[in-house]
């Protein structure tokens, strides 16, 4: 028996690279569900769906047997656009007590997001995967398929209208522990080959002991740039570890660029300059009225006096920090699916790659204020300086206008302003999923982290001269390693891992820099003898439960810069965050062992250094990389290689029958 689930639609985002239209076979009708005429309007869509929108705004669908062409507006819903998607819903996806977003292509400009909950813990699943599939305990299996987070009924069937033919060869559940399901990490050839064109992969995987925002995106050259959506872990039991919020509103702050990112990373690369920068900054896709083409394209979230609400905030900038900020409003905020304590504050500051959950009071006068996020940089390569706002507007308001207050924003160099809110942070300690920081180490690393340059080759000259610094090419390292991804050697990381196979990387990552030097001192940035670093394919071995932990340390080689370091497979104990070089006497006293914030990625202070500790629960291959999309291309990236435990359940799984071969 087929039933149906809540679909909430919350934005629509403009989406610059992708243009295609996903279809989905329908493999059995659904059941009809009750009508819902006595909550309002009623949407027919097309002669086989009608939406009726709750009084929440939470619309339900009825259809016989296809996702509709959904549409947005004020509140929920017009008729400007569709989608153009047909889906089996097919199952019962009721009340797994959690949501997530889909993403929909759009043949046009836009994608919708859609935030899913179902009704009951159990889901059906109908054709070619008979059977059924019950949820228990804290995990939930769900799938990441071609640009879209589908309910696992859902297979696709064909593509149509796409400028890129390779659909999201690599797909990741960013912060997600992905616990002995590493075949569905997604970073490329790291743990899968590439899907070829007409050809497809599934990535099925727990969500296990977390809650609270993540988000997916692209892990393939720079196409996370409009390939990403919100990731949202509800809790299992409804409760939260501070009084329910009235709504729940996610905000992704991303960037608009007016030519092809593709096209930028790979003129980038030939020629070894800094890619351009973005063109502008959005909220929820939208890049707000302070540039004349887009004085209507502006978020606005309407409120009601004396609510509280949360934001569920996402930076998916490809290269810069993001301050954020609403108009005579504080925040009590949550970081990366972790619950903290209170922590008050009316700005907030997001790496690229991080998540943020801030609860605010709209307890002040009836108005219209601004919401706003501009760049946290040092300013060196270029960058986007511009502010993208929305608006949030008091129910009594007729209408926002010229009148709406704006913050305050730091300036863009605001170090101590962003420390300040990044060190202070610490972890709700009994929270759910809350875990004691492991006393015992067992692996100590010690990792720089920085730019570097690489030898200008050129086929037609060898006298080559690049568009980098010196002549050269950008380039960057971690203990003076510059990773270099292992295409063209027959298998991924993970395959080769799993199958024992030689030659495509080596596990013998250093613990430490080849050599120690002044590592945030200005006057060695172009040292001849730090510049240039070793190309490579390494890991580092450790043991199956091991506790590792480890010192980033930022250099000024080349620059000093903003380097958010994310870990894979894990999050981690923020133990001490500091600046300058790190000083094991000096500055393990300054370790915070009690509530330290916990995330799976950390932001290390520019000029500076962080401590992490985390626990090696999980059998693979782990990508280390910096979540600035420069650095990472660039080469500032590595791996844990985890070892399997003492029993098959402790152990990797065989690959799926559908992994991508090379």
């Amino acid at each position: 028996m087929l039933t149906w689930g809540h679909f909430r639609i919350t934005e629509q985002v403009p989406i610059f690279l992708l243009n295609c239209a996903l279809e989905f076979i329908a493999l059995e009708p659904a059941a009809a569900g009750p009508f819902m005429d006595n909550y309002g309007w009623r949407y027919p869509v097309n002669d086989q769906i009608s939406i009726y929108p709750t009084p929440d705004y939470s619309p339900r669908i009825r259809t016989p047997n296809l996702i509709p062409a959904l549409d947005h507006g004020d509140p929920v819903l017009s008729a400007n656009s569709s989608v153009h998607l047909l889906a089996d819903i097919g199952t019962s996806i009721d009340n797994l007590d959690f949501g997530f977003f889909l993403i929909l292509c759009y043949q046009h400009k836009y994608v919708t997001r859609l935030d899913i909950e179902a009704d009951r813990a159990m889901t059906k699943f109908l054709g070619p995967h008979q059977g059924r599939y019950l949820y228990q305990g804290w995990t939930k299996s769900l799938i990441c398929l071609n640009w879209t987070m589908v309910p696992i009924n859902e297979r696709l069937s064909r593509v149509t209208k796409c400028d890129y033919r390779v659909l999201c060869e690599f797909c990741t559940r960013h912060g997600v522990f992905q616990l002995f399901s590493a075949w569905a990490d997604g970073p490329e050839y790291v743990t899968q080959c590439t899907i070829s064109p007409g050809n497809s992969y599934t990535y099925k995987f727990n969500v296990t002991k977390q809650e609270g925002t993540l988000w997916w995106h692209a892990h393939a050259s720079v196409l996370r740039a409009t390939v990403h959506g919100a990731f949202i872990i509800h809790p299992l039991s409804g409760r939260y570890p501070f009084p329910r919020p009235f709504k729940q509103v996610p905000i992704i702050l991303g960037d608009w660029y007016v030519d092809n990112v593709m096209d930028i990373e790979t003129q980038a690369l030939t020629t070894g300059a800094a890619p351009t920068g973005s063109n502008a900054f959005t909220i929820n896709g939208l890049p707000g009225d302070l540039f004349n083409c887009s004085q209507h394209q502006t978020f606005k979230m309407r409120v009601e006096q004396g609510r509280t609400y949360m934001l569920r905030m996402i930076n998916a900038a490809l290269n810069n920090h993001l301050f954020f900020k609403i108009a005579n409003h504080n925040f009590i905020v949550a970081v990366d699916a972790a619950y903290t304590d209170h922590y008050i504050t009316d700005i907030i500051v997001i790496a690229p790659g991080q998540t943020v959950d801030m609860l605010f009071t709209t307890n002040q006068p009836a108005g219209s204020y601004y919401m706003a996020a501009s760049p946290y940089t040092v300013g060196v390569p270029a960058f986007d300086n511009t502010t993208t706002r929305g608006i949030v507007v008091y129910d009594s308001v007729i209408s926002s206008s010229s009148q709406s207050l704006m913050p305050s924003l730091p300036s863009f160099n605001d170090t101590a302003m962003a420390h300040t809110f990044y060190s202070n942070i610490t972890s709700k300690v009994g929270s759910p999923h809350w875990i004691a920081v492991s006393p015992k180490v067992d692996e100590h690393m010690f990792i720089t982290i920085g730019l570097n340059l690489e030898m200008c080759d050129s086929k037609n000259s060898t006298n080559a001269t690049c568009q980098g610094p010196n002549g050269q090419k950008y380039s960057s390292s971690m203990n003076n390693e510059s990773f270099v991804l292992p295409c063209g050697r027959g298998f991924s990381m993970l395959e080769a891992f799993f199958k024992k196979v030689r030659g495509v990387y080596t596990a013998d990552f250093p613990n430490n820099p080849p050599i120690m030097f002044d590592f945030t001192n200005p006057n060695i940035s172009f040292n001849p003898s730090l510049l240039f670093a070793s190309k490579s394919t390494k890991a580092k071995k450790l043991k199956f439960n091991s506790t590792v932990e480890i010192v980033f340390q930022n250099t000024a080689v080349i620059g000093a810069q903003n380097h958010p370091m994310h870990i894979h497979g894990f999050s981690f104990h923020v133990l001490a965050l500091g600046f300058g070089n790190f000083n094991s006497t000096r500055d393990r006293t300054k370790f915070n062992l009690v509530n330290p914030q916990i995330r799976n990625t950390i932001a290390v202070p520019v000029g500076g250094w962080a401590v992490v500790r985390f626990q090696a629960n999980n059998p693979g291959i782990w990508f280390v990389h910096c979540h600035v999309e420069d650095h990472m291309q660039w080469g500032l990236d590595m791996a844990f290689e985890v070892e399997n435990g003492p029993s098959p359940s402790t152990s990797l799984p065989p690959p799926p029958v559908d992994l991508p071969g090379c």
